[in-house]
């Protein structure tokens, strides 16, 4: 074991602090990485305020991390001292089961390992990004291209892949109408995304406060949903609506954009349960679905995709010390698109 600087939940009522925490030795599969940068996701604050259940405290969060191979052990062959990583949602799964198999351990049917609050395979719970280390089998440690700038690499190991793959398997592309809900972190990568792979995007958020933006990044449209309207215009529009909002919203509404066969995904992930009614979905033969994060072969596949085509999130850089207020910001909507904290403050 190793003792590493950090920053940690002691309960779900009080301020995040710094403190350490331990790491495991580097075993013959393993990387150390000496991290750069963490982003700060929603799930961060959802986990440690126990929104979504119950968790060990203390806790350190962040499960959007990049840095560089500081040590590699004896049996790795992935990854090298020096190289550009990260580590997303996830640090290991029972590579066992049919869906593991196939590529897609973020569905292991025996619950993959989350980057924290899990229990990892020596019995000890996951820790995860705040912290100036972290130690990870190589099965589940990405490459990152050097040609992403580095302050903003780490928001796609959540952020980046939790778009990306809905986009992809629901086929985003030329021909396709593409509606994304919220210019958050998660949806301002969703266009970015969208537009790349050739859709014609759509963004509905509550307001037209950020519609500059939203057309910077590529959309073509941009509608404000507190405009009752709204709905009504685009009524059996898209072939793709991505949620990514955090909150319930009123899906009898939102299930009537959808034209013959459309689908809507959601990424985001409210505290309360969200009623789908079911006539809606007979209209239109729609179809409503739920997406995770992606493999890790769909995670190196979006990294690469990314850097091809000069994508990468917009960032604003903390200190370690700002941690508890950029969580009061993200709660306001107060960030434009997502904090990163540079972990050389806190070492």
């Amino acid at each position: 074991m190793s003792t590493v600087n950090a920053i940690a939940a002691p309960s779900a009522t009080d301020p995040l602090v710094r403190t350490t925490i331990e790491r495991r030795e580097v075993g013959p599969r393993d990387v150390l990485i000496e991290i750069s940068y963490a982003g700060i996701c929603h799930s961060d604050i959802h986990t440690v305020k126990e929104e979504w259940g119950s968790v060990p405290f203390p806790l350190t969060v962040g499960h959007e991390i990049v840095g560089r191979v500081a040590e590699a052990g004896s049996e790795v062959t992935r990854h090298a001292v020096g190289d550009r990583v990260g580590v997303g949602c996830m640090v290991n799964s029972c590579r066992e089961c049919d869906n593991c198999k196939a590529g897609q351990e973020q569905y292991c049917l025996q619950g993959n390992t989350g980057t924290y609050a899990a229990v990892d395979r020596d019995g000890t719970i996951t820790q995860g990004g705040y912290s100036t280390h972290v130690v990870v089998d190589q099965d589940f440690v990405l490459r990152v291209p050097e040609s992403i700038p580095h302050e903003k690499a780490a928001p796609l190991l959540c952020a980046g892949i939790t778009t990306y793959s809905p986009l992809s398997h629901w086929n985003a592309g030329p021909g396709k109408k593409v509606a994304v809900v919220g210019m958050g972190g998660l949806g301002h990568m969703a266009v970015k995304i969208a537009v790349a792979m050739g859709a014609e995007v759509t963004v509905l958020s509550q307001t037209l406060g950020k519609k500059d933006d939203g057309l910077a990044f590529g959309a073509e449209h941009y509608y404000a949903t507190k405009d009752a309207s709204t709905f009504e215009t685009l009524k059996n529009t898209f072939d793709l609506i991505i949620n990514t909002v955090s909150a319930p919203i009123d899906m009898s509404s939102y299930l009537s954009l959808l034209r013959l066969d459309g689908t809507l995904v959601s990424v985001g992930a409210p505290p309360q349960p969200l009623p789908v009614p079911v006539f809606s979905l007979f209209n239109n033969r729609r179809s409503f679905a739920g997406s995770s994060i992606g493999g890790i072969a769909e995670t190196q596949e979006m990294l690469d995709f990314c850097a091809e085509r000069g994508i990468a999130p917009e960032v604003e850089v903390i200190t370690a010390d700002q941690v508890n207020e950029a969580y009061e910001r993200v709660l306001n909507s107060d960030v434009r698109y997502r904090f990163v904290i540079d972990i050389d403050t806190l070492r």
